[in-house]
């Protein structure tokens, strides 16, 4: 194990992710919801819990860097950087050396998390991209051979989309994101699953194609998020499924700003 371990947080709109990596190796990786009331000392006990079961060592991490699209949730993962890892953490934002171009009318509008994507996806995956990252929204991050953010499609979130219709209809139930096993249903639940995943699977078969026309030559697509793997076993239009990208992108990001730092 390496002496200087780095903490990389993704601090989403559903869900917190916490990693340690040991060079480019992830020794833990560990998932919570994310809750703007949380305490940086809450945050911390959490922690050393998640680590020691790892046989991680708190002391051990000696840099963190920290990716969020909620701005209220901010502070105390700052504050957990500098009260219990007495450092100042890397943060995504501006001042922030990204090593690629933002090709889209307002820069300064383009969410952390799609940075982080963007970058990742290039490294880990070439280019030219579509990253397809299924979370509380679904997003198609359109990137180009240089590594550089040509613009996204946004959509709904799956789970997003379930909850709203569930809160919307009254007769509909609450279902979870499954492949039903007609595309006909015939009665409430399999009908409702129906729609949400075939339907889900027609959105991205289509912005697909309709993004690589528009884009004029041949993309690769990589999907991350948790819901990835459950798509990717249904459609042709993904080439491969990476669940670490958002978080290898962010550790990417930091290697690009250390000798600043």
């Amino acid at each position: 194990m390496s002496a200087r371990l780095l903490l990389a947080i993704d601090a989403g709109n559903t869900n917190t992710v916490f990693a340690v990596f040991d060079g480019p190796a992830i020794r833990g990786r560990w998932r919570v919801a994310t809750r703007t009331d949380r305490t940086a000392d809450e945050y911390a006990a959490l922690l050393a819990q998640l680590m020691t079961m790892s046989g991680i060592e708190a002391a051990a991490i000696k840099d963190i860097a920290i990716s969020s699209v909620v701005p209220q949730g901010l502070f105390a993962l700052r504050t957990l950087a500098r009260d219990h890892f007495h450092g100042d953490p890397l943060v995504v934002g501006p001042g922030i050396e990204l090593g690629m171009r933002v090709l889209v009318d307002r820069p300064a509008e383009v969410g952390a998390d799609r940075l982080v994507n963007a970058i990742g996806g290039h490294v880990h995956h070439g280019g030219p991209l579509i990253i397809i990252d299924f979370g509380t929204a679904t997003t198609f991050d359109v990137v180009d051979e240089n590594g550089d953010l040509h613009g996204v499609s946004i959509a709904p979130g799956v789970n997003l989309a379930l909850e709203a219709l569930h809160s919307a209809a009254a007769s509909l139930p609450r279902v979870a994101v499954d492949r039903p096993a007609t595309v006909i249903g015939k009665s409430t639940v399999p009908a409702m699953q129906s729609g949400i995943f075939w339907g889900y699977i027609s959105l991205v078969e289509g912005l697909v194609a309709r993004i690589k026309a528009e884009f004029g030559r041949p993309m690769k697509v990589v999907a991350t998020g948790g819901l990835a793997p459950l798509f990717n076993a249904s459609t042709d239009a993904i080439q491969a499924v990476d669940g670490d990208l958002t978080i290898k992108g962010l550790r990417e990001v930091f290697q690009r700003n250390a000798q600043r730092r």
